[in-house]
């Protein structure tokens, strides 16, 4: 049996921070109040929405266009402007500009919210769920000295095809071969404690995010829409415990999950024991546990990506693969479609469990006035 709604707050150590990224959560509760175990000042979590929110208004108005703005991150100090090269890989430079914003707006986020005295500062402060939910999903190159934290529905598969050409596992990205997500990858857990430390210090690290809703329904779709498992695993119950009437029938077939019993099924879900296809990024990277060099986007995924190859030196040879024929991205307008029609005291409720992938990595909250709606 799925278990039953549990608070949603994570539980956070004491310890400042002075670098780096996030963790935090809020909750909202229909009814009763749900505890959270580490939750920032309300106040403080508002205005980072707010600053997040309006920053990114700028960036869309031209606002920030004459300004110069500190590069990201990184290793190296500074995000490198990268021209066309003699090795035939190439980066985006001047069009660049909003990307280097944006990334310079989460860093900034990031620095604030983590300095927060209930914000874990190394990953040895974490709880063990934590640190165990963490080290499962930063995959290891030693050839080239990164560490990659990977999120599901954020191209991670791909991401994956490259780290096992890198090893030499895999001739090229492009080879047409089912992707075993465990085989041939080093992951972190697997390392001595020593190891992981050592690593941690002086590896380049990133990860790439999405927007929260959209990888969502992503998921969702993917999920309950085309694998099986997923349908016999969690649809099935779902159907039984949110569908009126079906809570005993055994011919349900958990295929038909609607995405509203989705959303309440995650309603009663403790985020720390979610499946890691719908858990908040934050959960699966905790960065501010972890000091990433650089966060990537999937609205930017090929330039970001582009640029975290020549960051870890990676053979001219070696791309980001292709986006495949049959993948079927989730537009604007469908994304649009799915969140107007939920009941919106739902989506009031999922929201807080996903706030801080809205706020430190700057997407805004969705826009489901009944104007915006009807168009």
């Amino acid at each position: 049996m799925l278990p039953r709604r549990q608070e949603v707050g994570i539980k956070r150590p004491g310890g400042g921070r002075s670098s780096s990224v996030i963790n935090f959560r809020t909750t909202v509760s229909s009814g009763s109040v749900r505890r959270s175990s580490a939750v920032l000042p309300s106040l403080l979590t508002f205005l980072v929405i707010v600053a997040s929110g309006g920053l990114l208004l700028m960036i869309e108005k031209g606002l920030l266009n004459g300004m110069e703005t500190p590069p990201p991150r990184g290793s190296s100090g500074r995000r490198l402007e990268l021209l066309r090269r003699e090795d035939g890989r190439h980066s985006p430079a001047a069009e660049d500009v909003d990307s280097q914003i944006i990334q310079e707006i989460r860093n900034r986020t990031i620095r604030t919210v983590c300095s927060q005295k209930n914000m874990p500062h190394n990953i040895w402060t974490l709880s063990p769920l934590q640190r165990k939910t963490l080290l499962q999903h930063v995959l290891v190159n030693d050839k080239h000295r990164f560490l990659y934290c990977y999120v599901p529905k954020v191209a991670c598969s791909n991401w994956k095809r490259v780290l096992k050409v890198l090893s030499g596992a895999l001739e090229s990205v492009d080879v047409n071969v089912k992707m075993d997500h465990r085989s041939d990858l080093l992951f972190l857990s697997a390392l001595k404690p020593d190891e992981i430390r050592y690593r941690l210090e002086h590896y380049f690290k990133f990860m790439f995010v999405r927007e929260p809703m959209e990888r969502l329904l992503s998921a969702y779709r993917n999920k309950f829409g085309e694998i099986e498992s997923y349908q016999r695993k969690y649809g099935v119950e779902i159907v039984k415990r949110y569908r009126k009437g079906r809570a005993k029938d055994a011919s349900v077939t958990g295929d038909d999950v609607t995405f509203a019993e989705f959303v309440r099924y995650l309603l009663d879900e403790d985020v720390e024991r979610m499946n890691e296809h719908w858990m908040p990024i934050y959960n699966l990277c905790q960065p501010c546990a972890v000091s990433y060099d650089f966060i990537g986007s999937y609205e930017q995924l090929h330039s970001d990506s582009e640029f975290v190859l020549q960051r870890i030196g990676a053979p001219p040879s070696v791309h980001f693969p292709e986006r495949q024929t049959w993948y079927k991205p989730v537009t604007t307008e469908t994304l649009h479609y799915y969140l107007c029609s939920l009941p919106q005291k739902l989506l009031r409720e999922l929201l807080p469990k996903y706030i801080l992938d809205f706020s430190l990595f700057t997407y805004p909250l969705p826009n489901t006035t009944t104007q915006h709606c009807r168009h």
